[in-house]
C-alpha cells in the first residue's frame, strides 16, 4: 500500500497520530531531563491543503476539519499545533497549511531537548530543510533504517524515535520488525512510535504476530478503525505501535482516544479506537 503523505495530509490518521504524539511527548516532559526526538521518515514537514495532491483526495475534510468542528478540550493541544502554522488565520475557515510530525515535534521542544529529522528523498529533504528553517532541528538525508540504528542510544538520557514510512516497499514491515528488534537490544528503555495504515486485517494480524516474536515487554498497540465493518480494498484506518510508553501517557489515553473516535467517526459509522498491550 502506497501512502504518499502529500495526498493524505490532515486526514483522520494524521489527527490520531499527531494528537497522540503530542500527548506522549508532554507526558515524557513531566520530568526535566532532556529528550532527543528522532523522526526517521520526516517527509516535507509542512503541507498545503490547497495543493493539487491534497485536493485530489479531500481527506482533510474527514480529519483536521472534523477536529476543529469538535469542541472537546482534550483536542485543544492538537488544534493549537495546527493553528501555529496558520498564523493569523481564523480556524477552521482559514486552514491552509498542515504541519507534519517535524513541525509538531519542533513546537514541543524545550531548551534542553533536541530534534533530529531524516528524509531520504532529495526533493522532499530540500522541502523539509526549508520548512524547518528557524527551528533547531538537524536534518539528515539517509536511509531511514540505517539512521534509526546509528542514532541509538541517544545522547540524552531519554528519547523518542518516530517511524512513519509511506509503506511503498513490499518489505517495509519486515524491515521495521528487524530494525526494531536490533534497536531494542541497543536501547531497551527508549520510546519508539511506529505508524501504520490499516487496510487488510489478515495481513495486519500476521505482522502483529511477527512483532510479538521480538519479545519486547512494553509494547502498546493503538488501532483506529474508521468504519463499523471492513471496507475491502479501501483505507480502513490507522494505528500506532508504541514501545515503552510512559505511565502518565497510558493513564490519560482512554479519554483522549474516545475524544478522537467521536470527532472522527464518518457519517453513518461510530468507528472504534482501541489500545491494548501486545503480549508475547
Amino acid at each position: 500500500m502506497n501512502y504518499r503523505h502529500s495526498f493524505h495530509a490532515g486526514n483522520s490518521a494524521d489527527v490520531v497520530k499527531h494528537a497522540l504524539l503530542i500527548a506522549l511527548v508532554q507526558a515524557l516532559q513531566q520530568k526535566p531531563s532532556a529528550l532527543t526526538l528522532i523522526d526517521t521518515h520526516a517527509g516535507c514537514g509542512l503541507y498545503d491543503l490547497q495543493s493539487d495532491a491534497a485536493q485530489r483526495t479531500g481527506e482533510a475534510a474527514g480529519g483536521v476539519m472534523r477536529a476543529f468542528a469538535d469542541a472537546n478540550p482534550l483536542l485543544d493541544d492538537y488544534r493549537a499545533a495546527v493553528q501555529a502554522v496558520n498564523t493569523g488565520a481564523a480556524m477552521p475557515a482559514g486552514l491552509r497549511l498542515y504541519p507534519g510530525s517535524p513541525h509538531i515535534l519542533a513546537g514541543l521542544l524545550r531548551p534542553q531537548d533536541a530534534l533530529i529529522l531524516n528524509e531520504k528523498h532529495p526533493e522532499d529533504a530540500n522541502l523539509l530543510r526549508a520548512a524547518m528553517r528557524g527551528t533547531p532541528a538537524a536534518v539528515h538525508e539517509r536511509d531511514a533504517y540505517e539512521l534509526w540504528l546509528a542514532m541509538l542510544p541517544t545522547r540524552s538520557p531519554r528519547g523518542v524515535v518516530v517511524v512513519d514510512p509511506p509503506y511503498e516497499q513490499t518489505d517495509e514491515r519486515a524491515r521495521i520488525t528487524a530494525t526494531l528488534a536490533t534497536a531494542h537490544r541497543k536501547w531497551a528503555h527508549g520510546v519508539t512510535v511506529i505508524w501504520y495504515p490499516l487496510k487488510d486485517r489478515a495481513a495486519h494480524l500476521r505482522w502483529k504476530d511477527k512483532l510479538r516474536q521480538t519479545g519486547i515487554a512494553k509494547f502498546l498497540t493503538v488501532e483506529h478503525w474508521l468504519y463499523d465493518t471492513d471496507q475491502p480494498g479501501l483505507y480502513n484506518g490507522a494505528g500506532l505501535f508504541i514501545v515503552n510508553p510512559p505511565y502518565a501517557f497510558t493513564q490519560s489515553l482512554p479519554l483522549l482516544l474516545e475524544a478522537l473516535r467521536a470527532a472522527l467517526a464518518p457519517e453513518g459509522h461510530s468507528g472504534t479506537i482501541t489500545a491494548e498491550w501486545l503480549r508475547a
